[in-house]
C-alpha cells in the first residue's frame, strides 16, 4: 500500500492528460491528484475539533494558489487503518489526550517511513500527550525545533520569523518542531500557534482576515514542502 504514497508524490504537479491518438481530442478535467486526511485517534482527545471547515479551506487555498488538484473533500482515517496509505498527507489536531496502541504506532511508523507526511497542530492541550505517543512511533527520535531558514518556511510564501501566531494560548512564541528520519522530515508539529484554527472559516473564531491569511499561507507551505521532495 505504501507504493500509493510514492505514486502520489510523483504525480503531485502532473495536471495534463496525455493522449496517444493522432486525432484531436476534447480536453477534459483530470481526476484529483490525491486526497488528504484528518487523523482519527483514541484516548478521548477531540481529533474532530476543527472538522467542519479547517482542512477544506486549506485545500481550496492550495488549489487556488499552488494550482494543485487536491480533492476538495477531506478524508478521515484511523491511525491503525491500512487506509492511511492512500493519503500521502495526514493532519492531526485536538486539545486533549492521545493514545496509540502498539499496532497503531507501528502502522503510523510504516506509513511515515514509506513516504507519508504527518502535520500535527496543537489546538491547545495536546502537547504532553502527543509527544509521548510519537515516542512510541519513533523511539529513537526527538522533536527538534526547526530553524527559521528551514525550507518549510520558504516555499510559496516566506516566513522569515518562523510560524505566525494565530491564537495566544499561553502567550508564548509559536514553535515549529520536526521529526527527522535519515535526513527526511516526516512530521511537522506546530505548538503555541494553532494553524488549524486559523484555517477555519471566519465565523468560527472571528479571526481577522490578516490572521487567517497567515495561517493559510503557512499551511500551504507545509503542503508544498511535503510534496516537492525538498526534504
Amino acid at each position: 500500500m505504501g507504493r500509493f504514497i510514492k505514486i502520489s508524490l510523483l504525480i503531485f504537479y502532473s495536471f495534463t492528460v496525455f493522449s496517444h491518438s493522432l486525432l484531436p481530442v476534447k480536453t477534459i478535467p483530470p481526476p484529483y491528484a490525491f486526497q488528504i486526511a484528518l487523523l482519527k485517534y483514541n484516548g478521548g482527545g477531540d481529533w474532530y475539533s476543527n472538522l467542519e471547515t479547517s482542512l477544506p479551506n486549506l485545500i481550496k487555498f492550495c488549489n487556488d494558489n499552488l494550482k494543485t488538484n487536491i480533492n476538495p473533500e477531506q478524508a478521515i482515517v484511523e491511525v491503525g487503518s491500512q487506509e492511511i496509505f492512500n493519503y500521502p498527507f495526514v493532519h492531526m489536531t485536538g486539545h486533549g489526550n492521545v493514545i496509540f496502541s502498539t499496532q497503531e504506532a507501528e502502522n503510523l511508523r510504516t506509513y511515515l517511513l514509506g513516504g507519508g507526511f504527518l502535520h500535527i497542530s496543537d489546538n491547545y492541550g495536546m502537547d504532553q500527550f502527543v509527544r509521548t505517543q510519537m515516542k512510541k512511533v519513533f523511539p529513537e527520535l526527538d522533536f527538534i525545533e526547526l530553524p527559521f531558514n528551514h525550507p518549510i518556511y520558504h516555499q510559496k510564501f516566506n516566513f522569515d520569523k518562523g510560524l505566525p501566531k494565530i491564537h495566544e494560548h499561553d502567550d508564548k512564541a509559536p514553535k515549529g518542531y520536526g521529526l527527522i528520519f535519515n535526513g527526511r522530515l516526516v512530521c511537522f508539529y506546530d505548538v503555541e500557534c494553532d494553524l488549524g484554527d486559523g484555517w477555519e472559516s471566519f465565523e468560527v473564531h472571528k479571526d481577522s482576515e490578516e490572521t487567517r491569511q497567515k495561517a493559510l499561507k503557512m499551511g500551504t507551505n507545509i503542503i508544498s514542502y511535503a510534496f516537492t521532495l525538498k526534504n
